[in-house]
């Protein structure tokens, strides 16, 4: 048997805790190719490039890669096709016909997490993931989406069984087995999806469903892509999120003093969201890019038809970009705000940043001032299967009594 090669071994869930030595050892050798003829790009400056060059491509059609059998989310799509379909969802997101979505949502917010804490009163230890990481974010794509607060549970073994397979490569059950899973859940949800449109374009509401099978613009999105595009929604707007508040209460829990200033300096919380995006990122690696062209890079030429791996969380610890790296710093002087990866780059920058980055803030700042003394159970905790979307699967903190609202 061969020896494993890095991308092993950060793949590997053994060292799902801490891959960050792994990804210093591949920042050694910024554009490796794997046996499999796929380059690993793991350089800040390198990866930035990429994001932004139209000679790399989204679409694993593009390579030749079997399709899902359904329509593509824009995600997995290249301009044009991509720029239109993200365009039109956009102007259900923000102007032009909702300018005021993600702020309005605010008192809601804040609504929604202190009622998941008052929940907690009573008790001396809580699961962060279970308790509030995770309820809040579906409540809020949902919200966003127009899903019935009732079916919110289906998404839970849906979207898990879906995430798994972004690590099927090293997954227990083996690679098949996960990747037949993920089809079905795939269909199931697709089709829920398919007959939730039809009942909005039946009784619309006002949500971002509703706008976009009831649009009456010439250019409108056509009905088989708002199911793939309301599937890549609900699940990109919850589970990063989900693994983003875990890991900044376990950075934060890491680091008291930090978590003190969460608590007592309004507005502070901003910066350590930001920081937490570079530092323990929810999304460490791009996964599915290819070369449409021969890409020099570096001293490295990555041949067309390619597959490419953006390793966005080796980049995020790049000295070559960020001093002391390693550090969580919220405070940091070296324009580090704003720069990173953690939620990509070019025109697939993360749609819902605005949103994720309000509901992070908002989790943090109130779990900080209302849990009395809270301290970690297991450090470090069990972390989920994907090495794509990396965040504990739980969290278990004691605490001595949860304060008012």
């Amino acid at each position: 048997m061969s020896e494993p090669t890095l991308l092993d071994q950060v793949f590997a869930q053994e060292n799902r805790q801490d891959p960050y030595p792994l990804f210093a050892e591949m920042r050694k050798t910024p554009v490796a190719r794997q046996p499999d003829g796929t380059y690993v790009v793991s350089a800040y400056e390198h990866i930035v490039t990429l994001l932004h060059d139209p000679r790399v491509s989204s679409d694993p059609a593009k390579r030749g890669l079997p399709g899902p059998g359904q329509e593509p989310a824009f995600i997995n799509t290249d301009p044009p096709k991509h720029d239109r379909l993200r365009r039109k969802t956009t102007s259900f997101f923000g102007p032009p016909h909702k300018p005021d979505l993600v702020a309005s949502l605010e008192p809601w917010m804040h609504e929604t997490v202190n009622g998941l804490i008052d929940g907690l009163a009573g008790k001396t230890r809580i699961d962060i993931v279970d308790d509030v990481a995770y309820p809040f974010p579906v409540s809020a794509i949902c919200r966003v989406l127009g899903v019935p607060r009732e079916d919110e549970p289906k998404f839970h073994d849906w979207s898990g069984t879906l995430i798994v397979a972004l690590g099927a490569r090293f997954h227990p059950e083996g690679q098949e087995e996960v990747f037949q899973k993920a089809i079905k859940a795939s269909q199931e949800l697709m089709a829920y999806l398919t007959d939730l449109a039809e009942a909005h374009r039946e009784s619309p509401a006002d949500d971002l469903l509703s706008g976009l099978v009831t649009d009456e613009d010439p250019d409108r999105m056509a009905d088989e892509d708002i199911p793939a595009t309301s599937r890549l929604l609900l699940i990109a707007g919850h589970e990063t999120t989900v693994n983003l508040i875990a890991n900044g209460m376990l950075t934060l829990l890491r680091y008291p003093e930090q978590l003190e200033r969460v608590r007592s300096e309004p507005g502070y919380v901003i910066r350590v969201v930001e920081e937490l995006l570079r530092f323990e990122p929810p999304v460490q690696m791009i996964p599915s890019r290819s070369a449409l062209e021969d890409i020099p890079l570096g001293e490295t030429t990555i041949p067309a038809g390619s597959g490419i791996i953006l390793a966005t969380a080796a980049g995020n610890r790049d000295a070559a970009r960020f001093t002391d790296p390693d550090q969580f710093d919220p405070e940091r002087q070296d324009g580090a705000e704003g720069q990173h990866l953690g939620l990509g780059g070019g025109v697939h920058y993360c749609f819902g940043a605005p949103l994720a980055r309000l509901e992070v803030q908002i989790a943090l700042q109130t779990l900080a001032r209302r849990l009395e003394n809270p301290r970690l159970v297991q450090d470090p905790p069990e972390y989920r299967p994907s090495p794509v979307l990396r965040g504990p699967i739980h969290l278990p903190v004691e605490i001595d009594a949860v304060r008012p609202a």
